[in-house]
């Protein structure tokens, strides 16, 4: 009676007891409810991959994978592309809203009709096609300026900027003779200028503060 009553007692052992791994089990079976109260030593309740230094999150500095020996900006090379195709692209809508003014205006006593929507479309287009081909050769020769320049010089600041400008106006202007590239120098030289200006104006900004 006593080994029955024992053995009834305790059903979660029995069945724990009856399969093993590999079949049967000769060794001691614990049931959930007994192993719930046994302390796990040695155990760390966060996993190792979880058990991270907070201080190697921390990035002062920006983590690039860059080439050997390449700058961590981009130089007059990489923007070459950019700076043409950003100036073709504004040229050509530039010159399309000039061409429906100028269509708009020239056709203004005609009546809404085919012939006026064809010349209006005409005058977008040349005028779209003149200022993309205007810009982008401006573009082009600045870009290849710069890139002379700064690889003769072996430095990249503000002057290869300044010079690139002066030289891309006067060759730009070097069909209208003498007077006119000197005028194209100029108004090289004051835009390249201005530009510099205005991206050196918070250095520039700063310094005149701390000064004073």
């Amino acid at each position: 009676m006593d080994k029955e009553s024992s053995g009834s007692s305790n059903p979660d052992s029995r069945r724990a007891g009856g399969l093993g791994l590999f079949g049967s089990s000769a060794g001691p079976q614990y049931s959930k409810t007994e192993l719930a109260g046994v302390p796990l030593t040695g155990m760390s309740p966060l996993s190792p991959y979880l058990n991270v230094d907070p201080r190697y999150l921390i990035q002062d500095t920006d983590e690039f994978i860059l080439p050997t020996g390449a700058n961590k900006t981009r130089g007059r090379f990489e923007l070459a592309f950019f700076t043409i195709g950003g100036c073709c692209i504004t040229g050509a809508v530039s010159g399309a809203v000039n061409g429906l003014r100028m269509g708009l205006s020239e056709t203004r006593n005609m009546a809404w009709s085919k012939p006026r929507n064809v010349q209006i479309l005409n005058m977008v287009t040349r005028q779209g096609a003149t200022w993309a081909n205007t810009l982008g050769s401006l573009a082009l020769l600045y870009s290849a300026f710069g890139v002379i320049i700064e690889k003769a010089r072996g430095a990249e600041d503000d002057l290869n900027t300044i010079a690139a400008g002066t030289l891309t106006g006067v060759l730009y202007k070097s069909p209208g003779g003498l007077r006119g590239a000197a005028r194209g120098g100029l108004v090289g030289l004051t835009l390249s200028g201005l530009y510099a200006l205005y991206s050196n104006w918070h250095h520039l900004k700063g310094s005149s503060s701390t000064r004073y």
